[in-house]
């Protein structure tokens, strides 16, 4: 195409411009707002998205639970309450999962602090017959009560995976709920396989946890030791008929009713000035735990719990370290 020339009367150099630049000019002011339509769609696309997302967060459910073996489940499932009670002692007693900073301490489990409840946003409290009689402190938000326990005198796999699909239908998220019992299992699987690699002997134990030097608790059938153990391919050994929280009191010489296959298990925690008084017990040497027969000590787990304690305690019983015995 020719060049078209034009001068600048004004100047003495000519202006020279051609109508392919007029063109070029035209298909660039073109493709540029083609450009900044496409960025705006886009921003357009993403802050629908984000708002897709702030939306679907504002709609998750605020749940209180002053309840350890709920609050654990939950929070292990992915629903993280906004708060329970006793946060400050929960690493002592329950362990895992481990509360988020963020979580709210309501106080007390069994005296919830008002005035602090009165301030959360709380859509429901869920609970158990044990909390009910604090649920005048929550006004008129809801209130459910779902229970981890046997129902008959033999705890099963279903008391804990029927109140955990509970929680699921509570929070509006049943496959949350699902997913987790699916994982649950397969991570107690895990842990069996572990324990089985390195102590393929060791089948029969019984729990116990102490109240003093002398005096403890032997955890039975009708405890969440009795499921998790069966999980693993294991045998829980009792003595006696438990009571409604699932252990039977006993006294350290009671642990000579043994046999010399079983491994005594002891669930921390245990206080040192306990510790010291047991290895110094004459009755604790003649029964030869950790010579003549086998014992091992456990981390934490919440006795009541849910879920989430069946799994603590399949990790750390893949972890534990035994002594004594010939099992080993």
């Amino acid at each position: 195409m020719p060049h078209v020339l034009y001068t600048d009367k004004s100047s003495k150099f000519p202006l020279s411009t051609s109508v392919t630049v007029m063109a070029s000019l035209k298909w660039f002011a073109l493709v540029l707002c083609l450009v900044l339509t496409a960025c705006n769609n886009q921003a357009s696309t993403q802050t629908t998205a984000t708002l897709e997302v702030e939306s679907s967060h504002s709609d998750r459910m605020n749940i209180v639970s002053p309840d350890w073996g709920n609050a654990a489940t939950l929070t292990a499932m992915g629903h993280v309450p906004i708060a329970t009670g006793d946060v400050r002692v929960w690493d002592r007693w329950v362990g895992s999962p481990k509360l988020p900073a963020s979580i709210t301490d309501l106080g007390i489990r069994y005296q919830p602090n008002a005035e602090l409840i009165a301030q959360l946003p709380v859509d429901m409290v869920i609970d158990n017959y044990f909390y009910e009689h604090a649920r005048n402190l929550y006004g008129d938000v809801p209130a459910e009560s779902v229970m981890f326990a046997a129902k008959e005198e033999t705890a099963t796999w279903a008391d804990y995976t029927e109140p955990t699909r509970e929680l699921g239908v509570l929070i509006d998220n049943p496959k949350m709920a699902e997913d987790y019992i699916v994982q649950s299992q397969k991570d107690i699987q895990l842990a069996s396989q572990q324990f089985q690699q390195r102590y393929p002997k060791a089948k029969k134990f019984a729990v116990v946890q102490f109240a003093d030097a002398n005096n403890m608790r032997m955890y039975v059938a009708n405890s969440l030791f009795q499921p998790a153990l069966e999980q693993m391919n294991r045998e829980l050994v009792v003595l006696g008929k438990g009571n409604q929280w699932g252990f039977v009191p006993i006294r350290m010489g009671d642990l000579a009713q043994l046999d010399d296959e079983t491994c005594l298990l002891i669930i921390d925690p245990l206080s040192p000035i306990t510790r010291a008084e047991i290895d110094g017990s004459l009755i604790w040497q003649r029964l030869g735990y950790g010579n003549t027969r086998c014992v091992g000590e456990l981390p934490p787990v919440w006795i009541y719990g849910g879920m989430s304690s069946l799994v603590s305690l399949a990790n750390n019983l893949s972890d534990v370290s035994l002594k004594g015995g010939e099992v080993l």
